[in-house]
């Protein structure tokens, strides 16, 4: 797999014709789902949560229905966190199947992995005993997750679940050494296992569409032609073992900068990777929480998640577009309860001080309050 070919259809961000998230402008995705194939590109994604189903159903009415079966790569995910019991299992499978008008998926992922889903909903209506018997009925060509949590506890589902052939984990130079989030170390995990690695999220929901001044400069001055999406796509793609680097397009417009970057792909220079991790610096910088250094939080962490967790995590959000909609607040919430605590209560429920007296209660408040706010799961245990 060389860097080039690599570019995934993410159908996550399909253009709408209104605000409604059903209301997809199937024309348009329909005219993007040929450029993207007569660019040479032949992976797609989608999932039961996208645009509240109806993206699998742009797969069949823009993809399946107007291309041979073989045309194409599609990926597909099993929504864990919509399923209360196991004999809800079959029933959305097929219905899944049927949407996308195929016979099988070639890579069918568990949505939304994490350390709570494994210990409850996962264990409890066998999901990997159902994704294995599919994948012997011909259904699913290879069993893969979308993994959601830190490195050490895919290490042990990895460890534990042998059958698992693809990972799909949040990468990017920004998340690269995020201190929740891990991009680094799940990858190096996922390698070390000899697992194919799925890229999401490689321009942060759009984030690193926009880099600050400074690292826009050092991009320009080394390759004046090049976006900045290209860049991040480049960082993505050039890692040993990744299958796909899935994007979520939504126009035609980004199409093209992204093929663009592919058709055209080089390895990051060592300079490059140099910009890259300045720029990484530069937006950690430019947060609420004004640095990119938060080793001197690291020792006050009375219950297990320290106030340099909390606010790498919080600064994150507040970088993005909609700083309400990033995956921080997820991955918050599940490392709350690993700790033991549940959604109300408090990380650092007293004074946050630092070694030189410095009171930073007010802002560690504030960042925990935040990602408290903004989770799309409550975790129980």
């Amino acid at each position: 797999m060389y860097g080039s070919d690599k570019l995934g259809f993410g159908m996550m961000r399909l253009p709408q014709l209104s605000d409604e998230a059903t209301d997809i402008d199937f024309e348009q995705v329909s005219r993007m789902v040929d450029r993207f194939l007569e660019a040479g590109f032949t992976y797609f994604d989608t999932s039961w949560a996208y645009h509240n189903t109806a993206s699998e159903t742009a797969v069949q009415k823009c993809l399946a229905s107007r291309y041979p079966r073989a045309r194409f790569v599609l990926a597909s995910k099993l929504p864990t966190f919509a399923i209360a019991r196991e004999e809800e299992v079959e029933p959305l499978f097929a219905g899944q199947l049927e949407r996308c008008g195929v016979d099988y998926f070639d890579y069918y992922l568990l949505h939304n992995v994490n350390w709570m889903r494994c210990a409850q909903i996962i264990r409890e209506a066998h999901l990997f005993d159902h994704m294995k018997r599919w994948k012997e009925q011909g259904k699913i060509r290879h069993i893969a997750i979308s993994y959601h949590d830190t490195a050490d506890v895919l290490d042990q589902i990895l460890t534990e679940h042998p059958e698992i052939e693809a990972v799909q984990i949040a990468l990017n130079y920004f998340d690269w050494d995020a201190r929740l989030l891990q991009a680094r170390k799940c990858y190096e995990t996922i390698r070390r296992h000899g697992k194919l690695v799925i890229v999401m999220e490689p321009v942060k929901g759009g984030m690193l569409a926009k880099v600050p001044a400074e690292a826009e400069q050092r991009m320009r001055a080394l390759r004046p032609e090049d976006s900045a999406v290209s860049w991040a796509l480049r960082f993505a793609a050039g890692l040993d073992g990744v299958l796909a680097v899935l994007s979520g397009m939504s126009n035609t417009a980004q199409m093209e900068d992204n093929i663009a970057a592919f058709h055209h792909f080089q390895p990051l220079t060592e300079t490059e990777r140099e910009v890259l991790d300045r720029t990484a610096r530069l937006y950690r910088e430019s947060g609420p929480a004004a640095t990119a250094d938060f080793a001197p939080y690291e020792a006050i962490a009375p219950r297990g998640i320290s106030a340099a967790d909390i606010l790498d995590t919080w600064n994150a959000c507040m970088l993005q577009p909609d700083p309400t909609f990033g995956a921080e607040g997820n991955y918050f919430s599940c490392q709350k309860a690993k700790c033991g605590l549940h959604q109300a209560d408090r990380c650092i429920p007293g004074p946050a001080v630092l070694a030189d007296g410095t009171d930073v209660t007010a802002l560690v408040r504030r960042a925990e309050d935040f990602l408290g706010e903004h989770t799309f799961f409550q975790y129980a245990f």
